[in-house]
């Protein structure tokens, strides 16, 4: 199996970092992704986890703050299609996103980022699937 490059672990830690900080929006993690191979990602807001996955089935994981404990029991798609339409509009960065979805009972999602959508999950297995924006 090949082994990352520096160029890719640079880039993933980069995107990481500036999106937890609201730095880049949505669009400018997807684009950065697509540049060094990344082909999807899972964010779990119980664990604290964000998952980035290549196409050879390497993958790298990072960590962040989390508090499992302030996401809402129940899952509101509406609510997190809220946020979504926020962060597309770019209203909303990625720190307020996070608790906008965790007050919409958001445990995580997958970004399929070759298949250009998203799923929102909660606690019962209810999705939300979301188209990338053309």
């Amino acid at each position: 199996m090949i082994d990352f490059t520096s160029e890719q672990i640079s880039t993933i830690h980069t995107v990481f970092e500036q999106s937890n900080a609201g730095e880049i929006h949505f669009g400018e993690v997807i684009q950065q992704l697509i540049s060094i191979g990344v082909e999807s990602y899972t964010v779990d807001y119980r664990r604290g986890e964000t998952t980035y996955y290549f196409p050879n089935g390497k993958s790298v994981r990072h960590h962040f703050e989390t508090d499992p404990t302030s996401i809402a029991e129940h899952f509101d798609a509406s609510l997190v299609k809220q946020a979504i339409l926020g962060a597309q509009s770019g209203q909303v960065m990625y720190p307020l996103f996070k608790a906008l979805t965790y007050q919409a009972g958001c445990i995580g999602y997958c970004v399929w980022i070759t298949g250009k959508n998203v799923q929102y999950f909660g606690r019962l297995g209810e999705i939300h699937l979301e188209k990338f924006p053309q």
